[in-house]
């Protein structure tokens, strides 16, 4: 309900300036009060206010995997045996921290995460599907799909 609350409280510039980060976050606060007809001072200060009310949380950049040897990417859904669900939070903390690993989610559903990887080839997804899941006994299965295309909005 937070999530609500929150963006019922984002004033139409706050979304323009959100949008407009999300495309380029590394754009000059100049060019960003310009085309929101704000002050730089003012634009500035929206951005603070929106950092410490945690709606921008981080500023990063998009690398594409296959320029670093990382050319294949999979989603592998985990589904926890029902004795081990105390260790779902631990297992997702230490499945995050995986070489390969993108994003890690919590699921609804019949799986209980989706593990998003970018590896060289197959081999390297078999070697993190044993390594780091299939070797813990709190898994029950996994299940893995290959990623075509991943189009990012």
């Amino acid at each position: 309900m937070k999530d609500l609350q929150v963006t019922a409280e984002l004033s139409e510039t706050d979304k323009k300036l959100l949008s407009l980060l999300k495309e380029n976050s590394r754009r000059s606060n100049a060019s960003l009060a310009q085309e929101l007809g704000l002050a730089q001072s003012t634009c500035l200060s929206r951005i603070k206010a929106l950092r410490r009310r945690g709606i921008i949380r981080r500023f990063t950049v998009d690398v594409d995997a296959s320029a670093l040897g990382k050319s294949l990417e999979a989603l592998v859904f985990v589904r926890i045996r029902p004795g081990a669900r105390h260790r779902m939070a631990e297992l997702a903390r230490n499945i995050a921290k995986a070489p390969g690993v993108v994003q890690v989610f919590f699921l609804g559903g019949d799986e209980d995460f989706s593990v998003h990887v970018q590896v060289a080839d197959a081999a390297e997804v078999r070697d993190f599907v044993v390594e780091h899941l299939s070797s813990d006994p709190a898994v029950a299965n996994t299940r893995t799909s290959l990623v075509f295309e991943h189009l990012v909005s």
